[in-house]
C-alpha cells in the first residue's frame, strides 16, 4: 500500500518540504506566515510559486481569506507522517525497522523516562499480537 501511496504522491523538494512542515505544524499558513516561519526564506514571490506548485501536486489545497490565500494540507499529517516515514527507511535503512530504532534508541535512550521505555515495551508486544 505504501508503494502504490507513493507512487501517487510526487516526492517533495527540499524547500517544499519545509513549507509542508510549516504547514502541518500550524494547520493553515499563508505565504508571508510560510516565509516568516522558515530558515533562510526565498523572496515572497517563490514562496508563492512554491505554494501553487505544492497546490498542483495535490499536497495542499488554498481557501481565500479577504485578499489572501490561506493554505491547508489535502493529505491527514498521519498518512503523511507514515509515507515520509517510510520513505525514510528505505532510503536510509534499507527498509528495517530494527535498524531504525536501534538508531533512534542510540540517540535518543538517554532521553527516554522509564514510562516511555514501558509504554515503548506495550506497543512493542500489542505489534506482536496483532503479528505485524
Amino acid at each position: 500500500m505504501l508503494k502504490k501511496q507513493q507512487e501517487a504522491t510526487p516526492r517533495l523538494s527540499r524547500r517544499e518540504r519545509q513549507i509542508m512542515d510549516v504547514i502541518y505544524e500550524s494547520g493553515r499558513a499563508t505565504a508571508a506566515d510560510v516565509r516568516q516561519r522558515i530558515v533562510d526564506p526565498p523572496s515572497y514571490s517563490a514562496v508563492r510559486a512554491l505554494l501553487r506548485v505544492l497546490e498542483e501536486k495535490g499536497h495542499i489545497r488554498h481557501e481565500q481569506d479577504g485578499p489572501r490565500y490561506v493554505f491547508l494540507p489535502t493529505v491527514p499529517r498521519e498518512t503523511a507522517r507514515r509515507s515520509a516515514l517510510g520513505h525514510l527507511l528505505r532510503t536510509f535503512f534499507d527498509g528495517s525497522t530494527q535498524s531504525a530504532v536501534a538508531t533512534l534508541l542510540d540517540l535518543k535512550a538517554q532521553e527516554l523516562t522509564a514510562e516511555d521505555f514501558d509504554r515503548l515495551s506495550q506497543m512493542i508486544e500489542q505489534a506482536r499480537k496483532e503479528e505485524r
